[in-house]
């Protein structure tokens, strides 16, 4: 079960599920709007008298499809994500990184080896 766990939330798997989600919804959004403003366009209006008349209301209905479906995954799936994430995997306290930390050590050390002989020319 540790397993799984950290497969979910460490990994890119929720971050990718969202974004295929928003991307279709988005995409209804856009082909809409690509629906609308060829049928309102003059050139292509003979074309396209049937879409013409619906479209404009086909475009809002998608809008707002995306904007509801947009709620709905982050407030049902990104921030119970983020508050699981944050509690079984808490974020590292700010300061000093290890491996930071670990390099000023060995600097510290090189500096005390040298010893005040190997100051630098011209201070």
């Amino acid at each position: 079960m540790t397993g799984f766990k950290n497969f979910v939330l460490k990994g890119n798997l929720v971050d990718l599920a969202v974004a295929v989600i928003i991307g279709t919804a988005f995409g209804a959004v856009v082909a809409a709007f690509t629906a609308w403003l060829t049928a309102t366009l003059p050139a292509t209006a003979e074309t396209f008298k049937g879409a013409k008349e619906g479209s404009g209301a086909f475009f809002v209905n998608a809008l707002i499809s995306f904007v509801i479906l947009a709620a709905v995954v982050y407030f049902f799936v990104v921030l119970p994500y983020t508050k699981a994430k944050e509690r079984w995997f808490p974020a590292e306290s700010p300061g000093t990184p290890a491996d930071v930390a670990l390099l000023e050590e060995i600097r510290d050390l090189l500096k005390e080896q040298a010893g005040p002989a190997s100051a630098t020319p011209g201070a």
